[in-house]
């Protein structure tokens, strides 16, 4: 368990480094940035401020900011995940790219080079 948790997402999952975690967090990602989503927060946050403008119940009030909350919540754990697949691509394609550098300076042509294909394709599996 604390292997799953500790662990860099980009390790977790299948043989391609996604997990079932990543793929939600890649399809929200998507969702998360359409007009659609961006028009649902919107009229959450009217909601919020014509509950508020029309002195309803504290009811009403804790529902609108409870359902603020909770998406501000989760965009925040989709907005990490997304930050650190970025940031696992980029790590490894600067390796791959220094690997080859030096394969190249010694003359030679190896898996660095192969590893360096990989890794600029490597976004669209991530």
């Amino acid at each position: 368990m604390v292997d799953v948790v500790f662990r860099h997402p980009a390790h977790k999952g299948g043989d391609d480094g996604r997990g079932r975690f990543e793929e939600f967090a890649e399809l929200a990602s998507n969702f998360t940035s359409s007009p659609v989503f961006a028009l649902l927060c919107f009229l959450l946050v009217a909601a919020f401020v014509a509950v508020n403008a029309a002195g309803l119940s504290t009811e009403w009030r804790l529902v609108t900011g409870d359902a603020m909350s909770a998406v501000t919540l989760l965009l925040l754990a989709m907005l990490k995940n997304s930050e650190r697949r970025a940031e696992h691509a980029i790590q490894r394609k600067l390796d791959a790219i220094a690997r080859a550098m030096l394969e190249q300076q010694e003359g030679r042509r190896g898996q660095a080079h192969e590893d360096l294909k990989a890794a600029i394709g490597m976004e669209e599996r991530l």
